[in-house]
């Protein structure tokens, strides 16, 4: 006998559905079921090895020794009756009907671990996006860490700003979110009034409860000291004129005159705050500008009383703060750039050097640092208004030469380290709580960090890699986004522009 080396591999494709189809037959005529999920005042017989099969949530359940794979019936809590039916069609079916109901379609595929239905439910949101929605996408997708829908509806927050604070999303806000909009470097306005005139709505939404003029230091920029006055002339006229016409006619007119007066035009630019010379390693008090725009660097005023090295430096609406500095100064200069000069500020509580500080919420916030003998876990706030640094909750563990940034409202340090050892926790800062805590750890030790937040991700520059890593604070992972062609130590790191920019650095390999 001799057997044919022939062989003919046959599939029919249309079998897996076929088969899907007929189990979801069997359940719509309760046929060969062996487990009833409850949900609501509902039952739904349904068949374990379909659950199993297509969602991981059931997969453990049924797989494991949980209780709920040896009984017949399953509660679900919190789940609406017509969600669970819209699940199961698509668990027997791969069909689903997204409409109306993909926010609870979408909480549900997430809670089930539906990964397909999930994304498909994400699609649909994103292309549904419009500034009469975004900013409740942006809460929505933050809760359940949709970092992708995130991004969209958060820069189409920053790009279509005007249009969005128009709708009612915006007037039912909290404060500290309007807080968070209105002091964002990435919001976009062709005029400086618009910002006024949306927190104006909004405090005129609700004013026994939102009367509050401490508002007024966190909008940006230009509008501070122009929005500053005109607030203060509206209290001071208010009583004296009750002709409302009158009053508003005489407010129209005084609000263009100090607009021709406070209004310039804003140029952003990065700016490098002194520094060390390459050759000999002294320090330098130069300050220059460089104009991405035109591709050009200016100077600018030199750093005052200079005689220290390993000070902060942070970006504060439209000036530039330093402090502190090597040996444990408590100093702050603050850079007026209208008027090109320094001037000496409210000293920090506690000296320190080898710090950082960053613009947050309208605040400056100076973290850690090395006080000549120990690592600090001291956290400092600056107070514009009342020209004041106060005390805030400490870092859990003490940290120098970290890296800071500011994400979705958060203040984050990253690493840290003093000449001797280096450091990997990252910590999180809440400022409507007041309390820090920990997140995933970089990958390896770092010290001497650079970091820049840009789309929503925040990018290290560790010195001793020439691995550029991100950290996305929505999903708490990390990756290496790229590779450069140096290794960067203590270089400078911001973004302009929607760029990021990277200046001068320790040569190491050198």
């Amino acid at each position: 006998n001799t057997q044919s080396s022939d062989v003919y591999e046959f599939e029919n494709t249309k079998h897996p559905m076929e088969v899907l189809l007929c189990f979801n037959q069997l359940r719509e005529r309760g046929l060969f079921t062996d487990v009833i999920l409850s949900a609501g005042n509902r039952e739904f017989p349904c068949h374990r090895a379909v659950l199993v099969a297509g969602s991981k949530y059931f997969r453990a359940m049924f797989c494991n020794d949980h209780k709920e794979s040896r009984e017949m019936l399953v509660q679900i809590n919190g789940m609406q009756p017509h969600i669970m039916d819209l699940l199961l069609v698509y668990l027997y079916t791969s069909k689903a009907a997204i409409a109306d109901n993909v926010q609870l379609l979408l909480e549900a595929a997430n809670l089930f671990q539906i990964l397909p239905l999930g994304e498909a439910c994400t699609r649909f949101l994103e292309a549904q996006l419009d500034p009469c929605n975004c900013i409740g996408m942006r809460e929505f997708a933050e809760a359940h860490a949709l970092s992708a829908l995130f991004s969209t509806a958060s820069e189409m927050i920053m790009e279509k700003f005007a249009d969005v604070v128009v709708h009612e999303e915006f007037l039912e806000l909290p404060k500290s979110r309007v807080i968070d909009y209105i002091s964002d470097d990435d919001i976009k306005v062709t005029r400086e009034e618009i910002v006024y005139e949306a927190v104006k709505r909004w405090v005129g939404h609700d004013v026994v409860t939102r009367s509050d003029i401490q508002i007024i230091k966190e909008l940006p920029n230009a509008d501070h000291d122009k929005v500053y006055y005109l607030t203060l002339l509206r209290l001071v006229l208010a009583p004296i004129i009750s002709n409302k016409t009158i009053f508003n006619e005489i407010f129209s007119f005084l609000n263009i005159l100090l607009f021709k007066y406070l209004n310039k035009q804003a140029i952003a630019a990065v700016v490098i705050v002194g520094g060390c010379d390459r050759v000999g390693g002294y320090n330098m008090p130069y300050v220059e500008a460089f104009d991405p725009v035109t591709g050009q660097w200016s100077s600018l005023a030199k750093l005052p009383a200079f005689t220290k090295s390993e000070y902060a430096v942070a970006s504060f609406k439209n000036s530039i703060i330093v402090s502190g500095g090597r040996i444990h100064s408590r100093d702050v200069w603050l850079y007026q750039s209208h008027l090109d000069n320094w001037v000496k500020i409210a000293p920090l509580c506690k000296g320190r050097w080898r710090h950082r500080m960053i613009t947050m919420g309208g605040h400056v916030y100076c973290v850690g640092g090395y006080d000549g003998k120990n690592r600090l876990r001291s956290v400092e706030r600056y107070d514009s208004f009342s020209n004041t640094w106060i005390e805030v909750a400490p870092l859990l563990h003490p940290v120098s030469s970290c890296g800071l940034a500011t994400c979705h409202g958060k203040l984050y340090v990253i690493g840290g380290g003093d000449d001797d050892t280096s450091f990997n926790k990252l910590h999180c800062y809440n400022p409507e709580t007041d309390r820090w805590s920990l997140r995933s750890p970089m990958p390896s030790l770092h010290k001497n960090l650079s970091a820049a937040t840009i789309n929503g991700k925040i990018y290290i520059i560790a010195g001793n890699e020439k691995s550029i890593h991100n950290y996305d604070p929505l999903t708490d992972d990390w990756s290496t986004d790229s590779v450069m062609v140096d290794r960067l130590e203590s270089c400078g790191m911001t973004v302009c522009g929607g760029k990021l920019y990277i200046t001068g650095n320790i040569n190491i390999s050198k």
